[in-house]
């Protein structure tokens, strides 16, 4: 392997690296260390970030089971901006007691689930592709039961490692079948002898079927709200945009580059998934009063928007895609960082404990409440942006009943999101939650969430620098 080798997986070596260090670091210093062991993290994973935007190239590795291009660099570079902003939330967490002498862990856990979702999206085969889902996927059960003092955390592990387990046997079962009927698991060979035999559909459906658990897809959404109310917020902030992202991703690039000559069956499944997603996450999200229950329905209707992007079938619905899981970072973790922050200081989750939040503190309900619009789309915060742009890759492609139905969703959307502001802003409390400084990180990471709500969709160069990506892929 030249140097040359080594560029061209420099994201996925860097974060090897940072890791390898981390558990050095945690063999090598006692507890009272522990904050320089948060600070070399921050620091090393901002350089790792700023890394992913240096001129990337394209090329392959292993015979091709690893491929890299300056698309699937800038969407590694999104999944990276939003683990930094996750770190920089966690850091109060982390700080806490009940984590003492597990630091190093969290920060392992989290790199290493980073490293398997960035081989998954280089993947060339099914095999690299499975083996970094699975990176991705093992580690993070740990982290959804990593609050040992709650018995709701190991509930949220145990759940979702089970139904990780079903999801990536029936993942697995289809991979098989389409081995079966192509004779071949590299994504160029399995395109080059896809057909519409029954063998290579069913497998396709069960295919689908495994990562629409990844991606919380109705009906196998059924784990989301359950683990995303047991596991730690940080966790939770982490499964509904990283994981999210990359899965969103990776199922993208196959179904455009490997079942492509399969397209009329894929968008027929793709449409009901979208209309279901949409309906179903927004009437159960009407009923919740828990916070971190309520994101989880709301990251079930966005993965069921997102699904209108993939069915532009094109350069436009990819770019629409990158673009708008680009805005979803900052959108979701907006309002995670509120939720957080307010968590770690009292302790309270509930929509109804939010009320009269804006008397005892205005920066925070603001905060949330650009996220929340942003989640809705209203103008003319990034997320309006974003939707328009799913809507048009829908649209371009004759959707326009789709698209209808998406519109009626996003409206039914409005209702619950202005509920929690409704509750910040107009409702009262004789026992707000009291005044509160957040730490400077976490201010930090909600300053950068709040820039990237408004600067995202203003400047146009951004979907324009994607766009150009995807033309060229």
């Amino acid at each position: 392997m030249t140097f040359a080798d080594l560029i061209l997986m420099r994201q996925e070596l860097l974060l090897t690296l940072l890791a390898l260090v981390i558990l050095v670091l945690d063999i090598s210093l006692d507890e009272s260390r522990r904050d320089f062991i948060i600070g070399f993290t921050l620091v090393s994973f901002g350089v790792i970030t700023l890394a992913g935007f240096l001129p990337a190239l394209s090329g392959s590795l292993f015979g091709g089971m690893y491929n890299t291009s300056p698309l699937l660099s800038a969407m590694k570079s999104v999944l990276n901006i939003g683990l930094f902003i996750v770190l920089l939330q966690s850091v109060s967490w982390l700080r806490m007691d009940l984590n003492k002498g597990r630091v190093s862990e969290f920060f392992i856990l989290l790199i290493s689930t980073l490293i398997g979702m960035d081989f998954m999206i280089s993947s060339g085969d099914f095999l690299m592709f499975y083996i970094g889902l699975e990176l991705a996927t093992i580690p993070a059960t740990a982290l959804a039961a990593y609050d040992k003092s709650s018995n709701n955390s190991a509930e949220a592990g145990i759940k979702f490692i089970f139904s990780s387990a079903l999801s990536s046997g029936i993942l697995l079962f289809g991979i098989s079948m389409i081995y079966g009927a192509t004779g071949s698991i590299y994504f160029t060979e399995v395109a080059a002898n896809v057909s519409s035999s029954s063998l290579l559909v069913l497998g396709f459906i069960f295919f689908l079927a495994g990562m629409g658990f990844k991606i919380s897809l109705v009906p196998f959404h059924l784990w989301t709200a359950d683990v995303y109310e047991g596991a730690p917020v940080s966790i939770t902030a982490y499964l509904s945009v990283i994981s999210k992202g990359a899965a969103v991703f990776i199922l993208m690039i196959i179904l455009y580059k490997v079942f492509g000559l399969l397209q009329d069956t894929w968008l027929n499944l793709l449409y009901l998934l979208s209309v279901i997603t949409m309906t179903v996450a927004n009437l159960f999200a009407l009923r919740q009063d828990n916070l971190k229950r309520f994101m989880a329905f709301s990251s079930i209707a966005q993965a069921g928007f997102i699904l209108l992007g993939i069915m532009g079938a094109d350069s436009q619905g990819m770019t629409s895609v990158v673009y708008f899981m680009f805005i979803y970072v900052f959108t979701n973790l907006a309002a995670f960082g509120v939720i957080s922050s307010i968590s770690a200081q009292t302790g309270k989750e509930t929509i109804a404990s939010y009320n009269g939040l804006y008397r005892t503190n205005p920066l925070l309900s603001l905060s949330m409440m650009l996220a929340l619009f942003s989640l809705a789309g209203i103008p003319p915060v990034a997320g309006f942006f974003g939707k328009f742009f799913l809507f048009t890759a829908a649209a371009s492609r004759g959707y326009y009943i789709l698209v209808l139905i998406a519109v009626l969703n996003a409206t039914i959307s409005l209702y619950y999101y202005l509920r929690v502001v409704k509750a910040m802003f107009i409702d009262k409390s004789e026992t707000p939650i009291p005044y509160f400084k957040s730490d400077l990180i976490t201010r930090i990471s909600l300053i950068i969430c709040i820039l990237g709500v408004f600067a995202v969709g203003f400047f146009g160069s951004v979907y324009e620098f994607f766009h150009s990506l995807s033309v060229e892929f």
